[in-house]
C-alpha cells in the first residue's frame, strides 16, 4: 500500500481539491454514494484513489443540476445512458415547476411593494368614484361579528379552498351583504375573501367580482373603525341618487402583517353601485 500512497489522497486532501465540504463527503460515506477506496485502521484516516475522481465529478455535476441524491444513487447502482436521459427528463420538468413558482412569488412580491406603495401615499376619508373590471375571487360565505379577530375565518378560507400560503401574500378582505348595507347593519361581515392574480391556478369555488363602478374610501385604521366610514358613503350614495348593486369589499393595505404602528394601518371599502 505504502508504495502506492501517491495514487491516494486524504478526505482533507479530497476536499480541497473538488472545493467541498468535509461534511459532505462523510455524509456520502454514509449513504454508501462515495466510500473511500481505504481506511487507515490505525490512524482511522479515508483515503479517497484517483479512480474514484470520475465518480466524483459525476456527482458534483449532478447535484449542481439540483438532482436529488436518492436519484444520484439509483443512477451509479444501474449506470446506464437511457436511464441518466430520464433522470435529465424528471429534472428538467421539475426545473419547469420551480420556474413557475418563482414566478408567481415573483408577482406576487410585485404587486404587495405596488399595493404598500399605493396604501402609502392615499388620501384619507375622500370618497372617489371608481371602475372596476372583474376580479377573480375565493371566498367563503360566514357571518363574521365586525369586532372578532379574523385569523381564524382566514384558516378556515385557506383550508376551505386548499389554498397555499403563496396566496395569502396579498389582499384578504372581507365583505357586508348588500341586504346588510341598505338596512345599515354594520355589525356583521357576511364573508371573507382573498383576491386571486393573473397567474394563480383555478381554485375550488372560484368566484368573479362583477365589472361595476364603486363608491370607495381609505381611513386610518383597521375593521372595527370601518362604521363612520360606511355611514359616509351610505350618505353619498342617497344624496346622488345611487342605488347599492352588490356586497361591499373591505381591505386592510396596511395592517399587523406589516407594521405594529396602529397610526400607520390603512383600510379601504369599496361599494358596487349603480344609477337609479
Amino acid at each position: 500500500m505504502e508504495g502506492h500512497m501517491k495514487d491516494y489522497f486524504k478526505i482533507g486532501e479530497v476536499s480541497q481539491l473538488f472545493n467541498m465540504n468535509l461534511r459532505t463527503l462523510r455524509y456520502y460515506d454514509s449513504i454508501d454514494l462515495l466510500k473511500p477506496e481505504y481506511i487507515d485502521e490505525k490512524t482511522g484516516y479515508r483515503y479517497y484513489s484517483t479512480k474514484q475522481f470520475e465518480r466524483l465529478n459525476t456527482i458534483k455535476y449532478l447535484r449542481a443540476l439540483n438532482m436529488p441524491i436518492e436519484k444520484i444513487k439509483i443512477f451509479f447502482e444501474n449506470k446506464d445512458i437511457e436511464q441518466l436521459l430520464e433522470l435529465f427528463r424528471e429534472q428538467q420538468n421539475e426545473i419547469l415547476i420551480q420556474q413557475q413558482k418563482l414566478k408567481l412569488i415573483q408577482q406576487k412580491i410585485d404587486n404587495r411593494i405596488s399595493q404598500i406603495n399605493d396604501a402609502l401615499s392615499s388620501q384619507y376619508d375622500v370618497i372617489e368614484e371608481k371602475d372596476f373590471g372583474y376580479r377573480r375571487i375565493a371566498y367563503i360565505k360566514k357571518e363574521i361579528p365586525i369586532h372578532d379577530d379574523l385569523e381564524l375565518p382566514i384558516r378556515e378560507l385557506q383550508k376551505h379552498h386548499h389554498l397555499n400560503d403563496i396566496f395569502f401574500l396579498g389582499k384578504v378582505g372581507v365583505s357586508i351583504s348588500k341586504e346588510h348595507l341598505i338596512h345599515q347593519q354594520l355589525t356583521s361581515f357576511s364573508s371573507i375573501f382573498i383576491f386571486l392574480e393573473g397567474n394563480e391556478s383555478p381554485v375550488k369555488d372560484e368566484q368573479y367580482l362583477k365589472a361595476s363602478r364603486y363608491l370607495t374610501i381609505r381611513f386610518r385604521g383597521t375593521h372595527q373603525k370601518a362604521k363612520d366610514s360606511y355611514q359616509k358613503l351610505l350618505i353619498y350614495i342617497q344624496e346622488h341618487d345611487y342605488q347599492i348593486d352588490g356586497d361591499s369589499i373591505e381591505l386592510t393595505l396596511i395592517d399587523y402583517g406589516i407594521t405594529n404602528d396602529i397610526n400607520q394601518f390603512v383600510t379601504e371599502i369599496q361599494i358596487p353601485i349603480k344609477k337609479h
